[in-house]
């Protein structure tokens, strides 16, 4: 893949100042706003990184925008989570590694994600009540059960444990394919996969041109349709793999 030098230099200074903008705005502005502001400016935020890394994104299909959902989604990259709340801020319900991560980890706690450690044995059970109390208030919870990421070219099974918050609240699950493309064709090189290091991956996103992520919302499953999680993660599995293979 070719890296622009003085574009990932450039962009690279640019990011980092937006993201010691958002760490600051987290210590000073936060505690001082609501819910409501936090969540509006989490939002604005995540497209502000977006359009500093030089990600497009191409929402595709009729995204829910309001009350309680479940946002099922292929993994990718680091990048997944702040694509999703460019369009609706959302709580995420990630392993626990990434919040171990430099930087990142940082910000996707400030983004609102909600940590699953699965060494633990009520771990799924603990991430089910967290989630519960989301879609009490009405919000978007945003769940990768891939459980790792993938270069983006198909999809994994899914793990259908965390599926069961959403059978329970009697809330819909809204599928959601994310591609990645570089000039318009899918660009495996951009996703954050395998031994790669972040430092390797931002070499490659920073200094590539042309980038963007078709993110396809397809059409919503209403809880009472499949009232059992195992049929609801393969139902939820079969209809984000079509769209991620062009089916």
């Amino acid at each position: 893949m070719t890296v622009a030098p003085f574009l990932f230099l450039f962009r690279f200074v640019c990011v980092s100042a937006w993201i010691l903008l958002g760490l600051s705005i987290e210590l000073i502005v936060f505690p001082v706003l609501g819910r409501a502001g936090r969540r509006r400016i989490v939002g604005a935020w995540s497209r502000g990184l977006l359009r500093l890394c030089g990600v497009r994104v191409r929402r595709l299909g009729e995204p829910v925008t309001r009350g309680a959902i479940l946002w099922v989604a292929n993994h990718v990259s680091w990048v997944d989570i702040f694509v999703l709340n460019s369009v609706r801020t959302t709580s995420f319900v990630a392993k626990s590694d990434i919040r171990r991560w430099p930087v990142i980890g940082l910000l996707v706690a400030w983004a609102g994600t909600l940590f699953i450690d699965r060494r633990h044995r009520h771990a799924v059970r603990a991430a089910g009540r967290q989630m519960l109390a989301c879609f009490d208030q009405g919000d978007a919870v945003g769940l990768f059960p891939e459980g790792t990421t993938t270069d983006g070219s198909d999809v994994l099974p899914f793990h259908a444990g965390l599926f069961d918050a959403a059978v329970r609240a009697g809330v819909a699950t809204q599928p959601v394919a994310l591609r990645f493309l570089k000039r318009g064709r899918r660009a495996p090189e951009l996703a954050f996969v395998g031994e790669q290091t972040l430092v390797a991956n931002l070499w490659f996103l920073l200094g590539a041109r042309g980038v963007s992520v078709d993110c396809v919302f397809l059409a919503p499953i209403p809880a009472a349709d499949v009232p059992v999680r195992g049929d609801l993660a393969r139902r939820a599995h079969t209809a984000i793999r079509a769209a991620v293979r062009d089916e």
